[in-house]
């Protein structure tokens, strides 16, 4: 009441149990005002921008996460990958070449799949991956300072998460997404439990993965899912056998179209 009489006015939202409220929150998600003269960084990216990345995620769920020792098969297997139906591409700093091979896969690929850079983990790494095509980016583990300058700039962050208050302090600061890794135990039955208890969160498991239980990931509560080596083979990828990626793409595909697009955040 007395607050009331000083003229402040409350405003009251509800969200329902599966409604992703982002109102209420500190940090970057006060919005552009908050920075003034960010629009004029080179980094910087309209909401548009950030809304149709974000779509794309909620809409095909499924991401091709590629690690090689090798510059010269990283495109190849990817180009697998795409070919069997995967529309979400990442790679990672840790391959060779990782820079050079994401631009060129962004040239011959874009508007056919969206192409992002993972293991980073200072401002300095998104910096150089967005300078090459990167539409997002993807951390290991949750990095405040990369959540932050990204978030700020309208720009898909998922950093790394493995405890539901990791995930939400990730959200707090900005990610849109939350990736779980490494794997947890019961796999999709902590995300059903975890998304259930926190519905504001986009959690997006990458490792414990494979094609077979993709599916079970998405209906039981997860935002999206990574495929990393049971998509990617050790075996297959050293070999060049990129008819079995293919398969190996076409498969999990299969599986999560089965579990529809899912909701924005």
């Amino acid at each position: 009441q007395l607050l009331t009489s000083k003229g402040i006015k409350f405003h009251h939202t509800s969200a329902g149990p599966h409604r992703r409220n982002l109102s209420g929150l500190a940090g970057p998600r006060r919005g552009l005002a908050a920075y003034p003269g960010l629009h004029k960084d080179p980094y910087y990216r309209s909401p548009e921008d950030l809304s149709k990345v974000i779509g794309q995620f909620a809409e095909h769920r499924a991401c091709a996460v590629l690690r090689t020792p090798s510059k010269e098969l990283t495109f190849p297997a990817m180009e697998a990958a795409v070919l069997g139906g995967f529309k979400l591409a990442e790679f990672t700093l840790t391959t060779p070449g990782c820079l050079d091979t994401l631009a060129d896969f962004r040239s011959k690929y874009d508007g056919k799949a969206l192409v992002g850079c993972g293991t980073i983990l200072d401002v300095a790494d998104a910096k150089k991956a967005l300078d090459a095509g990167a539409q997002f980016i993807i951390a290991p583990v949750f990095v405040p300072e990369v959540v932050t300058w990204c978030a700020t700039r309208n720009i898909l962050i998922a950093p790394g998460c493995q405890t539901p208050s990791e995930a939400f302090a990730a959200y707090k600061a900005g990610a849109q997404i939350q990736k779980i890794f490494p794997g947890v135990a019961n796999g999709h039955m902590w995300v059903k439990a975890v998304s259930a208890a926190l519905p504001m969160l986009s959690l997006n498991p990458t490792s414990g993965v494979d094609l077979d239980n993709a599916g079970d990931f998405l209906n039981n509560g997860a935002f999206g899912v990574g495929l990393v080596a049971p998509l990617f083979p050790p075996d297959k990828v050293a070999a060049k056998d990129w008819d079995a990626i293919k398969a190996n793409a076409e498969k999990v595909i299969g599986n999560v179209k089965k579990a529809g697009p899912g909701p924005k955040p």
